[in-house]
């Protein structure tokens, strides 16, 4: 009987302790639809420098397109909490804070061009990919046709591109660029060492200085984040003279940052999401930005809405 009681004391012990844990645990556990409710007001992130996907325009306001998209997760969460009025406030974030903003509880979603990667995902959650991004290339109007074709479609052979000849001699002795610090920097480099290529990777800081450089044929190429390459050459004096190639050479789907373990807060993000890649002026939305999408990209958004 000692033994069987002891059992049941130290049974009942468990459970409170655990009760206890659980309400200790409750409030670290993110819940943005509870808090939204109570204080009527939505904090949204973006990046005061991130075009297209967001700035701030001359009057101070944010846009772009991540911050449209985030203006219809505002309008859902409105319809959805049944509120009369809901203040959302724009936070703008440095690149140093952004990466903490939704942790450190500064704003509940991040609006801006946040590759879904898996050491992203140790810290934050995301919603449904916004764009179907990766590392493109600009090249200058005048390049020659053959380097066009090797970096697009893998001609004038069909040996993939980087490899073999006359594609690699056609790849050999120019220069490469691509903006510091970005995955595709890390990729130009690993590409030229893992082939062996005579190249020269040539780093730039931004956008518009490695379009300046393939325009004065510094460059033969410039490698970045494909909307971000897409918006450097349309907002170029010299746009014409620019060709930004089809071909993605790597993946990264951009999503908006929120925090871990809020699914029901993720769940009316990616229905807000879903229901905007489903309406009939999504494609206007897009264009704004990006111009008319081409049929890959529709169906990458098909694809990416999610089923009710």
């Amino acid at each position: 009987m000692p033994i069987s009681k002891g059992r049941w004391i130290a049974t009942g012990a468990s459970i409170f302790i655990v009760a206890l844990s659980s309400v200790g645990l409750a409030p670290a556990v993110a819940q943005t639809l509870d808090r939204v409710r109570a204080s009527s007001s939505l904090k949204l992130g973006y990046e005061p420098d991130a075009r297209p996907f967001s700035f701030k325009t001359d009057n101070g306001a944010p846009d772009g397109y991540a911050v449209a998209l985030c203006n219809k997760v505002a309008d859902s969460v409105k319809a959805e909490l049944k509120l009369s009025r809901l203040d959302v406030e724009w936070v703008s974030l440095s690149a140093d804070a952004r990466a903490n903003a939704v942790t450190d509880g500064v704003v509940d979603l991040v609006c801006g061009a946040e590759p879904v990667t898996l050491s992203r995902r140790q810290k934050v959650s995301f919603s449904i990919p916004i764009f179907p991004s990766g590392t493109g290339a600009v090249v200058s109007a005048s390049a020659p046709l053959a380097l066009r074709e090797v970096l697009e479609y893998g001609e004038p052979t069909n040996r993939p591109v980087w490899r073999g000849s006359p594609a690699r001699t056609i790849l050999e002795h120019k220069t490469f660029s691509s903006v510091a610090g970005t995955t595709s920097e890390r990729w130009l480099s690993d590409r030229i060492k893992t082939f062996q290529l005579a190249a020269t990777a040539a780093s730039v800081d931004t956008f518009q200085q490695g379009i300046e450089r393939v325009l004065e044929s510094q460059s033969a190429v410039l490698f970045g984040d494909m909307p971000l390459l897409m918006d450097a050459a349309a907002r170029s004096d010299n746009s014409g003279d620019l060709i930004v190639l089809k071909r993605h050479f790597t993946y990264e789907p951009l999503g908006l940052e929120l925090a871990r373990t809020d699914e029901d807060f993720r769940l009316t993000v990616d229905r807000a999401l879903s229901q905007a890649y489903a309406a009939k002026d999504f494609r206007t939305l897009f264009a704004t930005w990006f111009g008319p999408p081409d049929e890959a990209t529709v169906t990458f958004f098909q694809q990416t809405a999610l089923p009710e």
